[in-house]
Order: C-alpha cells, then sequence, then structure tokens
C-alpha cells in the first residue's frame, strides 16, 4: 500500500504538507477521530514544526481537522448529518460544474470522462474501484476549468474517500456503478443539460443511501425519506 506520508522531496511548503495530510486522511491513514501528533509527523515528513502547524492549520479551516482544547489535533469523526450535507455541498459543486462543461466543449469533456468510465468497468476490487470512481469526479470538475470549484470540491472528495473507504469491504463487484457514470459522461458528451443534472442527482441520491442505509443508523425509516435522503436539493430536475 503506497503511503501519502513519505519524506517530501521539494520545498515543505505548508501547501505541500497539507495536500500530503489531506491524502492521508482520504485513504484512512489516519483514522477518523485519531490525534495526530505533531512531532511524529515532523519526522515522518523530514519538514520543521513551523510549516507543519501551517499545513495543519489549513486542514482544520477546511473542516477536515478539529481542535480540542488542551489536547490537540483530531481526524474529524462525520456524523449521518455531516455525510448528508457534504454531498449536498458536492452535488452543488458537480452540478455547477457540469452546467460549465455544457456551456463549452462538452463533447471532448464527455469523452474523456468516457475513457475512465472504461477504466471502471476492469475494477477488480473495491479498492480499485473506489479509487477511479473518485477519479471520474475529480475530472468532471476539472474540466470545468474553474480552479475555485477545483479548491471546494477537494475537500470533499477527501471527505467522500473517508465514507469510502469505511465501506470497502461490504461492497461486491456488483454494487460497481459504471452504467451510472457513463449515462453521466454520456450525456454531456450529448450535450443534454436536463439530463445531465437529474443524472447528477440521482447519482449522489443513491450514493448517500448507499452511505447512510435507511435502518436505523442513517435516521432512516426504511422508505429512503428520513435523513439520508436531502431535501430540496432539486430544481425540478430529479429527486426530492
Amino acid at each position: 500500500m503506497t503511503s501519502y506520508l513519505e519524506p517530501l522531496e521539494q520545498q515543505s511548503t505548508p501547501s505541500l504538507i497539507a495536500d500530503k495530510l489531506r491524502q492521508a486522511i482520504g485513504a484512512r491513514e489516519f483514522k477518523p477521530g485519531q490525534q495526530l501528533s505533531e512531532a511524529a509527523l515532523a519526522q515522518k515528513l523530514g519538514v520543521s514544526r513551523g510549516p507543519l502547524r501551517e499545513g495543519m492549520q489549513r486542514l482544520t479551516q477546511e473542516g477536515l481537522l478539529v481542535s480540542i482544547r488542551h489536547r490537540g489535533l483530531f481526524v474529524i469523526e462525520m456524523t449521518p448529518d455531516e455525510v448528508c450535507d457534504m454531498y449536498l455541498a458536492r452535488e452543488a459543486i458537480e452540478r455547477a460544474a457540469a452546467a460549465k462543461i455544457l456551456r463549452g466543449d462538452h463533447v471532448a469533456a464527455g469523452d474523456a470522462l468516457l475513457e475512465i468510465v472504461e477504466q471502471m468497468t476492469k475494477a477488480r476490487t473495491p479498492a480499485e474501484n473506489s479509487e477511479v470512481d473518485i477519479r471520474f469526479h475529480i475530472r468532471l470538475v476539472e474540466l470545468s476549468d474553474s480552479p475555485r470549484l477545483s479548491r471546494m470540491h477537494q475537500t470533499f472528495i477527501t471527505e467522500t474517500q473517508m465514507c469510502i473507504h469505511a465501506l470497502d469491504e461490504s461492497y461486491s463487484v456488483s454494487d460497481f456503478r459504471s452504467e451510472e457514470h457513463r449515462a453521466i459522461a454520456a450525456a454531456i458528451k450529448a450535450g443534454d443539460r436536463e439530463l445531465t443534472d437529474e443524472l447528477l442527482i440521482a447519482h449522489m441520491d443513491d450514493a448517500l443511501n448507499r452511505l447512510i442505509p435507511p435502518d436505523g443508523n442513517g435516521n432512516g425509516d426504511g422508505s429512503g425519506k428520513g435523513k439520508g435522503k436531502r431535501k430540496g436539493n432539486s430544481d425540478g430536475g430529479g429527486k426530492g
């Protein structure tokens, strides 16, 4: 398994440190609720504590780390309501990105996303599928050519990875959703704004209901209408 906490070979700026830590959190090298040791991290990354503190502060501002007075910094533990809120924000960003793509060269963008879908069909393990799944959504936002959307999306992708890794062992090959991604990519390529929006909403709702099953733990009632189901996230283009 690749570790994201190898010593930094480039200039040890707070930005590079924040990127390393963000990737490590997404890959669950740090578990939710785990305390981060400043001394241990400085030694492992081969950096001084000044830039490390600045990098960790960035993740605190992003909400990936939480500071507890007199105790230190801890990786966030996401409640069902926080997972719902994260998906609501992710959905808004990806819908905005898709809308911008559709005002430009949507054919080339659709082809780029379909290439990733083909990689997804070759996934044989939950870990492989998760990696390509995340890559699809990162690429979707990148193709909008909006640095601000990409920056906002970055934190939510890390939180998504935390959630997905928690479910890896419960996913089977039959759960892989390559056809959902293919449909989104095809709708973008075809320039169909309404269908693209509907598919993105449905895709996010499906992902959320997998992460927070309506069995009581996710505040659902078995009907898909509990807190695991977001409300008011649609403008008429898909599920409520």
